[in-house]
């Protein structure tokens, strides 16, 4: 299956601007914990969405952005150095908060199995006597 260029570019990106975000972003706001979990290029990459997962609180969560936001310029100067494009993308990031959607939904669902189970032993109980 052929892939589409939007997609190759914006894989390469996420390679990119993860090493920038680790290497050369020295913000002390922006914790070790930060990782890029993917890039979607529009159809004519020019804009480039940055999905974002960031380790911490809400307001850990909030400096990082905020810092990454500060310094999308220097990322994005230092990501079309690293990548052959005629137009240098317009870079947007975003905050990915699917680990956390995750927990959450597991959480319910270990819950869910729990209250399960403490029924049909009660049921049992209450049949036994």
């Amino acid at each position: 299956m052929k892939r589409r260029r939007p997609e190759i570019v914006g894989d390469e990106l996420q390679k990119i601007i993860s090493s920038i975000i680790a290497t050369k972003l020295k913000d002390p706001r922006v914790p070790f914990m930060t990782s890029v979990t993917g890039v979607k290029m529009s159809a004519d990459l020019s804009h480039a969405t940055v999905l974002l997962s960031v380790y911490g609180d809400e307001k850990t969560k909030k400096d990082a952005m905020d810092a990454i936001e500060h310094a999308k310029g220097f990322i994005r100067y230092e990501a079309v150095q690293q990548i052959d494009l005629r137009i240098a993308p317009e870079l947007h990031f975003k905050l990915d908060n699917t680990l956390e959607e995750a927990e959450r939904m597991e959480a319910l669902i270990a819950k869910t199995l729990a209250d399960d189970e403490r029924r049909r032993i009660e049921r049992e109980e209450k049949e036994s006597e």
